[in-house]
């Protein structure tokens, strides 16, 4: 047994560089310049060839170790090589980009006796490649300025560092772009950006069927499209419909107008809907919850921050009352009153936007019978209410039908959260609550 010490080559200028990937392992036979692990300076990726053939007994190294010039990398058999292998020097490192040149033709060389055997069309390679490094390209002719740990951070997530713009020193790519990139990728109008292969929406030049107008969305919309996008593809979509019996409550609010009016407070329905929200919150736990990003766990809240979305000249916002719970029906009101005008008048911070349990969406001011709103992920359900309408209800204590005021409901819920059964439940809690203003108070 002959055993030859591997060792890193002259790598130029370059020390401590980071082992990024192993390509071979004990029991491995290499021939002359097989790639056998690839290093990573901050400028560049390079893979280290074998400087000879033969099968590997031992490795020296792992990743992420720092290796230099002349480190150590593995022990080599070289017992069944032949001479017809010569061993090349190690001067250079190959990087991924090498391709060897072509064979010198000679006209001393004799004529094979028989024809080559064909090349079979696909041959299975001898290592299997890392499926997320497959996605990010490391060229060391145009390098991305990054360091290797934001190098590694985006292979993780099967980044491409050549396409991003770094906003650090000297356009330095940091791991805050890399987070930014995957963010808008994942916004994209089109499946493809999570994998779901939808094809391309076609490009249509809609000028040559007719005069036209381009108008810029606002960054509201720009914003919100995007999310509102990647939550409904995000969560499997259930909506649960039903109706509410508010004849008592409407009376019980217009008694209570004058009152609210002393106090300086619009006295709205949705104040209401709020107490009864959380009332429904409390009794089904899960709906007050997020699924953990592994999928796994589900968050339960202790706290009760209900959001409201809210129409504007510049698109759709979602302000959120804090602790309802803790408030009566005539401070929500006052509280939704002055959220609702910092939104409009573009006043509304961010801090007033985060941190909601739950949301409610009302088209009861607008119009429409019942539709189906997007989860406000990572909440787990939304509650929409439409206009309410007099319709005749049975009654089975008089056996005769009578007007009633009917508010129409629409739940949609994330279906992996919560089951059909629960989500009719929590409607029906809702029900219950709103037909009897009194249940409010206890």
């Amino acid at each position: 047994m002959s055993i030859k010490e591997v060792i890193v080559p002259d790598i130029g200028s370059f020390k401590d560089v980071e082992v990024i990937e192993i390509m071979v392992q004990p029991g491995d036979s290499l021939a002359a310049d097989d790639s056998i692990m690839t290093v990573e300076s901050d400028k560049a990726a390079m893979d280290i060839p074998a400087p000879f053939a033969g099968t590997v007994t031992e490795m020296k190294i792992k990743v992420g170790d720092k290796v230099s010039a002349g480190s150590l990398v593995l022990l080599l058999d070289t017992t069944a090589a032949t001479d017809a292998n010569p061993t090349p020097s190690a001067a250079a490192p190959v990087v991924k980009s090498f391709t060897p040149p072509a064979a010198v033709a000679s006209a001393d060389v004799p004529p094979p006796s028989h024809p080559a055997p064909e090349v079979p069309a696909h041959i299975p390679p001898r290592h299997r490649p890392d499926p997320v490094a497959a996605h990010a390209e490391f060229a060391a002719g145009k390098p991305a300025h990054a360091s290797p740990a934001v190098r590694r951070f985006a292979r993780e997530l099967g980044a491409d560092l050549s396409r991003m713009k770094g906003s650090g020193p000297r356009g330095r790519i940091l791991k805050e772009d890399v987070q930014e990139w995957v963010k808008a990728e994942l916004a994209k109008p089109t499946g493809e950006a999570i994998g779901l292969g939808f094809p391309p929406a076609p490009v249509v030049d809609f000028a040559q069927f007719g005069e036209i107008e381009s108008q810029p969305l606002s960054r509201i919309k720009k914003l919100s499209g995007a999310n509102l996008h990647r939550n409904w593809i995000s969560a499997p979509h259930v909506t649960q419909f039903d109706e509410a019996d508010i004849t008592d409550l409407e009376d019980f609010r217009k008694s209570m107008l004058e009152e609210a009016a002393k106090r300086g407070v619009k006295l709205t329905l949705l104040a209401f809907l709020m107490k009864a929200v959380v009332n429904a919150l409390r009794a089904y736990p899960q709906f007050n919850a997020s699924l953990a990003p592994d999928g796994e766990n589900l968050v339960l809240k202790k706290y009760f921050h209900v959001g409201f979305a809210c129409d504007t000249p510049d698109g759709l916002v979602v302000p959120v009352v804090r602790d309802v719970n803790k408030k009566d029906v005539m401070d929500i009101a006052r509280e939704l009153a002055e959220l609702s005008e910092l939104a409009r008048e573009r006043k509304l911070k961010v801090e007033r936007m985060q941190g909601g349990c739950f949301t409610i969406s009302s088209l009861g001011g607008i119009g429409g019978t019942m539709f189906t709103p997007i989860i406000n992920c990572p909440e787990v359900a939304i509650l929409g209410l439409s206009r309410s309408e007099m319709k005749p209800v049975w009654n089975k204590q008089s056996k005769a039908f009578e007007p009633r005021l009917m508010l129409p409901l629409s739940l949609s819920y994330d279906h992996r959260v919560i089951d059909g059964a629960d989500g009719a439940r929590f409607t029906s809690h809702l029900r219950l609550m709103l037909s009897d203003v009194r249940r409010l108070l206890l």
